[in-house]
């Protein structure tokens, strides 16, 4: 049987101690964000209307930021939030992705840099998880690098504005447009941007995922806490250094 992590009440919902709660105001607006969504898609496919398309697509990538602010505010953080969070963000990125990249406004390389580096960090997740249960924090570059890529789409679904970029590879590479000396949405300066901290978040979660198992390895006795379902301390006490989220230990 599992051992249980004895918590304050009040911290509970906090970003170190979530709650199990499903219904609260950030779940909702994370759940309405992966409705835009499919609507987002349905209409740039269909090419029903790109400006209705993309004021949809950037209500959905605004509320990137909101439902995470909320829940931290409130204290209403939630384990199914946490995992939600980051899934819904990643079906907002490959939409906008796949459909620049099927209109040929996008070139492929970036799709594949994107779509590769979320598989590579899936499966780096998987391994992580043998050895330690509980999921990693989602770091601060994660979401620089969100927040840039849904900018850049954006802008890029608007096709506006146009500028000249600087000629670092040449008129011929036509692999990186807005790079070669040609006009091009400025928003594709937003993607390369998202690109190059969507890599160095990739790095970050790897050092933290291999420090994870490192710590899981030399203190499995820690990995038995069964974090979604922590016992209640309604006690006047503080709650000692032992009981804080890094520290690993059980009361």
């Amino acid at each position: 049987m599992s051992l249980k992590r004895k918590i304050k009440k009040e911290l509970i919902g906090t970003s170190d101690y979530p709650s199990n709660k499903i219904f609260t105001i950030s779940n909702v607006i994370t759940f309405t964000r992966l409705i835009l969504t499919f609507v987002f898609l349905y209409l740039f496919i269909t090419n029903e209307n790109r400006y209705i398309a993309l004021i949809i697509y950037a209500i959905a990538a605004s509320t990137d930021w909101m439902d995470g602010q909320i829940a931290r505010m409130t204290k209403t953080v939630s384990w199914l939030g946490k995992m939600m969070d980051p899934v819904v963000d990643r079906a907002l990125l490959f939409t906008g992705v796949l459909g620049l990249v099927g209109r040929g406004e996008l070139p492929l390389w970036v799709c594949i840099v994107i779509i590769g580096r979320d598989v590579y960090l899936a499966c780096g997740n998987m391994i992580v998880h043998r050895f330690h249960k509980r999921p990693i924090d989602v770091v601060y570059t994660g979401k620089i690098a969100t927040a840039l890529l849904m900018s850049g789409f954006t802008l890029m679904l608007l096709g506006l504005p146009v500028v000249e970029g600087p000629s670092l590879f040449g008129s011929s590479a036509s692999a990186f447009p807005g790079l070669n000396g040609h006009e091009a949405p400025l928003g594709i300066f937003f993607v390369y941007l998202g690109v190059v901290f969507s890599l160095i978040t990739a790095v970050v979660y790897t050092i933290k995922g291999a420090l994870a198992i490192r710590r899981a390895q030399a203190h499995p006795e820690d990995e038995d806490v069964d974090f979604l379902n922590p016992e209640i301390d309604d006690s006047d006490e503080m709650v000692g250094s032992g009981a804080t989220a890094g520290s690993g230990r059980v009361e």
